[in-house]
């Protein structure tokens, strides 16, 4: 390695991207190519950082294959900041086995660590586990060691296991101080406010405040009777009934725990589920085949009695009911909570991220841009959305509402 690519090297690892193209700018041979793909990426230019990754992949090809291993990492992370989750995973674990194999733990770390982040995006939290148990963080540099319990914490917040990720955030940012990057530091900081910051409303006995993830916690293991309207369940303890595929059903189960102890009319019950004006004989009809239905669903949990009015919730054994909600209600909540980790998603990155189809996401997004929450740049294939974080939202709260497939 000659003395400017070795100087260049050295800069881009404390963090200069500046300093690192000064060495580098004018050469079009491989390494100067891939020092300058990374520099690019540093300072946000993404969509050139991949163009001269994908030179420089090119230009080392297979007899270089530690330095073509390395610029396919490069590649996977900017793919994965760039929220295009449908990068082939197969090819960044192929380029981590090459690492490995060629002694190079530090980037085989990290391609470890791409991985585990994309599995965390799309919920797929034991495959996020199997990657980070697989890996040993004690020899790990700090820039590293910070990366990684960034990960372990939001694989804990993703549990709602607060205590580990509070223990994790401070680890990270006690690496973060040791490796002396300030924008490193920053960013543990800002991932650390989400535990500060308000991850759902509480309902209950019709009164509601603004909880925090270790509130949100304690009450899905209190044993109380839990309408989760972020994730669309019922739920007490270790009893989950799923109704995300079932709005009808799901409104009517949050309109009855709303009002608990109380009854809820029947004309209330139509508005809720039906958006109904007028009560009429064949509303009445469909709203007793939705509330039986409903009653046969929760049977494990509570009743739905009929009452002079309307229903009620009886609850089988003595406890409290409750509704957790976002912060703030929006019919796109789900997508919005994606959106307000400030970084660009391309609808089909959404889509996949929630498991619905990429037509309603599209919808929503256009819903959400028309409302002026977000916004887009480029044109087809290319075009992301993207929008200033949301007041009231952290980015990885609870599991995002699944939305109703169309």
């Amino acid at each position: 390695m000659d003395s400017l690519i070795s100087a260049a090297a050295s800069a881009l690892a404390a963090g200069d991207p500046l300093r690192a193209l000064n060495w580098v700018a004018l050469r079009e041979d491989a390494p100067a190519l891939a020092l300058r793909g990374i520099a690019m990426a540093q300072l946000g230019d993404l969509t050139q950082a991949q163009k001269l990754l994908k030179r420089a992949a090119r230009a080392f090809g297979p007899k270089q294959a530690l330095a073509h291993a390395r610029c396919v990492v490069a590649q996977a992370e900017i793919a994965f900041v760039s929220r295009d989750l449908g990068w082939p995973v197969k090819v960044l674990a192929a380029a981590q086995t090459t690492l490995e194999q060629h002694g190079d733990v530090i980037n085989a770390v990290h391609a470890c660590h791409l991985q585990a982040r994309r599995a965390l995006l799309l919920g797929q939290l034991d495959e996020a586990e199997r990657v980070l148990t697989a890996m040993d963080p004690t020899s790990l540099l700090p820039i590293r060691l910070a990366a990684h319990e960034m990960i372990v914490a939001s694989l804990a917040l993703q549990r709602l296991r607060i205590a580990p990720a509070r223990a994790a955030f401070a680890r990270a940012q006690e690496a973060a101080s040791l490796s002396g990057i300030p924008a490193l530091k920053a960013e543990v900081a800002l991932a650390a406010q989400r535990l500060d910051t308000p991850a759902a409303r509480h309902i209950a006995r019709g009164e509601e405040r603004l909880i925090l993830l270790e509130d949100v916690e304690a009450l899905l293991t209190s044993g109380a009777l839990v309408v989760d309207a972020c994730r669309r369940v019922v739920r007490r303890g270790r009893v989950v009934i799923p109704l995300a595929s079932r709005p009808v059903l799901f409104a009517l189960a949050r309109a009855l725990a709303e009002a608990w102890p109380n009854d809820v009319s029947r004309t209330a019950l139509l508005r809720a589920a039906f958006q109904a004006k007028r009560e009429d004989e064949s509303h009445r009809a469909r709203l007793r085949v939705e509330i039986g239905r409903l009653r046969q669903l929760l049977k494990p949990l509570a009743d739905v009695q009929a009452t002079q009015r309307g229903f009620g919730l009886q609850l089988r054994q003595g406890s409290e009911v409750n509704v957790l909600a976002w912060p703030k209600e929006e019919e796109q909540g789900a997508v919005l909570a994606f959106l307000a980790d400030g970084e660009a998603w391309s609808s089909s990155a959404l889509a996949l991220a929630l498991n619905v189809s990429q037509r309603t996401v599209q919808r929503s997004l256009d819903a959400l841009a028309t409302d002026g929450k977000v916004q887009w740049f480029g044109q087809a294939r290319a075009r992301r959305w993207t929008t200033a974080s949301v007041p009231g939202f952290t980015t990885i709260m609870l599991l995002p509402t699944l939305l109703p497939d169309g």
